[in-house]
């Protein structure tokens, strides 16, 4: 489902060069839960990032769903990104002046032909899926931070992207929530076949997935 293949990524400036990425050759198969970890600063972020299509690489190539997505233009990646992916972040990035019903509609707002009754039917059943139906017209800031994890699961969900990219998506969270929202995850996978890469600090939410792989210092270790 992705093919990274001799991705580097080097961030300039007048007097300095930074190796984030080198060299990383990764597959990941269809319907996998991935696992990435590793210290901070060692390329787990801007990996995810790539994956995800925010960033590009300085080079190497990126085949998803075996269609290489490295040189197709500014529109046609954020047309690609809108169909196949969902992004789930840390500090869930809900927008506080809509209900969640509302932020869970945004990313089909950018699909063509999807009326505004069809989108509410969506979200509907999206926040059914993450179990927050009865907060469907709260507003984020009335919800407790695995309930607005939730929500962002919901969001990412909507579309249903084929590969799910979570980063440190149970890092703001207590240990209870963080299982909530885990088991959540795992039920994605596991029911609907969705290709998930997490990355995480958390050794026992890592040991939850298929395979772990571990990153340092820009590299592929493991």
């Amino acid at each position: 489902m992705i093919k990274l293949s001799n991705i580097e990524k080097i961030y300039r400036t007048k007097t300095i060069e930074t190796t984030a990425l080198n060299q990383i050759n990764l597959n990941i198969g269809k319907g996998e839960f991935v696992a990435i970890m590793g210290p901070s600063g060692c390329g787990k972020s801007t990996l995810l990032n790539i994956m995800g299509l925010l960033d590009t690489p300085t080079a190497g190539s990126i085949e998803i769903d075996e269609q290489t997505v490295t040189a197709l233009s500014r529109k046609s990646l954020a047309a690609f990104r809108n169909l196949k992916l969902g992004f789930v972040f840390q500090s869930y990035h809900l927008i506080n002046d809509l209900s969640v019903i509302d932020n869970v509609e945004l990313p089909l707002l950018y699909r063509k032909g999807i009326s505004s009754a069809e989108r509410r039917k969506r979200a509907v059943k999206a926040l059914e899926k993450v179990g927050l139906s009865a907060r469907s017209k709260h507003y984020p800031n009335q919800l407790s931070g695995g309930q607005r994890q939730r929500v962002a699961i919901a969001r990412a969900i909507i579309g249903n992207p084929e590969i799910l990219l979570a980063d440190e998506p149970t890092g703001n969270l207590d240990s209870a929530m963080g299982e909530e929202v885990m088991n959540l995850m795992l039920h994605l996978n596991k029911t609907d076949g969705t290709t998930i890469v997490m990355v995480t600090h958390d050794q026992h939410m890592a040991k939850k997935t298929q395979r772990i792989i571990h990153f340092f210092d820009g590299q592929q270790v493991s």
